[in-house]
């Protein structure tokens, strides 16, 4: 930052105590790298971390230099164990949803009308947004089974698909509610029908309403808890933390300020913020770099002022490939050495 800013340093042993973090920005600013090296990092830490994308887009199979598939987690072989990674398909995990609806229904509808049950999934297979949800429905069940891990670091998808995600939960189980209360109703109507077309009997022989919700709904009910778990747990600070990747450059910082204010609509806790791909106070000697290394002070101005109150960590830019063991493995040792920056000194 410049010497006359001072920045509060991020501080790396109080955000990979959370249980999740989800790393983000816009896209090409080097998040799945930051991500996959605080990974690395949490599991030098003795923390047992899995690392998931979530980004249409995966690159972390090249970052670590090995296959990851979309099924399960996997280790990864020089990680001493104590890491695994997965990359999201949406979908596969469409597939897997639909299937898993198909199911729960078939036992619930005529065999005359299964064609049309087929036609509507197949309907959804296609429809705009199919995926995200899908994806969600992923995301949700990996919340859920958060305590089987100390950390779950999320390499999200750019910033506008991530928010749409985060923003899902608290929509999808009011969505999920109005089912329920429909469903209700509509079973609370056919006893009723069926109460005038029987005999009447005497009060003992009147069959006590069940309150037994219908095996229908039980899906319905299992969803709206798990999304309502699942946002609970994006909006504690103390379990969940977004961290910003951003190059300091105006698309992506204006880009970062939208996002921030997303999140604080969602009541969703900013951990900090990452400053990637700095170019060195030497630059400013290079006629070739002396014009970029302005534009990136009057960029880190800006964030001083709009983001004064989120700690910071500044990556330099390098020369070295930021993948397989050594890259990834010197990256998390520069995460953890900016981070122990004294507090007020500039970076």
């Amino acid at each position: 930052m410049p010497d006359n800013l001072p920045t509060t340093p991020l501080n790396l042993d109080q955000l990979l105590q959370r249980r999740l973090l989800m790393v983000g920005g816009k896209g090409g600013v080097g998040k799945s790298t930051v991500a996959a090296s605080l990974a690395v990092a949490a599991a030098n830490r003795g923390r047992k971390t899995l690392l998931i994308s979530t980004d249409p887009a995966h690159n972390l199979s090249d970052l670590f230099e090995c296959t990851l598939g979309s099924k399960a987690p996997q280790q990864i072989p020089w990680a001493g164990g104590g890491l695994l990674a997965q990359e999201l398909n949406p979908s596969a995990a469409l597939d897997a949803y639909l299937d898993t609806v198909r199911s729960q229904m078939l036992p619930h509808v005529a065999i005359n009308l299964r064609p049309q049950l087929e036609k509507q999934l197949h309907l959804t297979r296609h429809s705009p947004g199919a995926e995200e949800a899908a994806l969600l429905d992923e995301i949700t069940r990996l919340i859920q089974r958060r305590h089987e891990y100390d950390l779950i670091v999320f390499d999200t998808a750019p910033t506008g698909h991530t928010l749409r995600l985060l923003s899902l939960p608290a929509v999808m189980s009011t969505w999920v509610d109005g089912l329920v209360s429909q469903k209700k109703r509509t079973e609370r109507f056919r006893d009723v029908i069926g109460s005038l077309r029987i005999p009447r009997k005497s009060s003992s022989q009147r069959e006590k309403p069940s309150k037994n919700l219908p095996p229908v709904l039980a899906p319905l009910l299992e969803r709206q808890q798990r999304f309502r778990e699942s946002a609970q747990v994006l909006c504690d600070p103390k379990a969940t933390g977004f961290l910003f990747v951003m190059t300091a450059e105006s698309l992506p910082l204006e880009e970062t300020l939208r996002a921030a204010a997303a999140l604080a609509e969602e009541n969703i806790a900013v951990a900090g913020l990452v400053l990637n791909r700095l170019l060195p106070q030497e630059a400013e000697q290079v006629d070739f770099l002396r014009g970029a290394w302005a534009l990136q002070q009057q960029v880190l101005e800006k964030v001083s002022a709009k983001f004064a109150h989120l700690p910071k960590l500044q990556l330099p830019m390098t020369g070295r490939a930021l993948q397989g063991r050594a890259g990834l493995e010197w990256l998390a040792q520069e995460l953890v050495a900016q981070s122990t920056a004294v507090a007020g000194q500039p970076l």
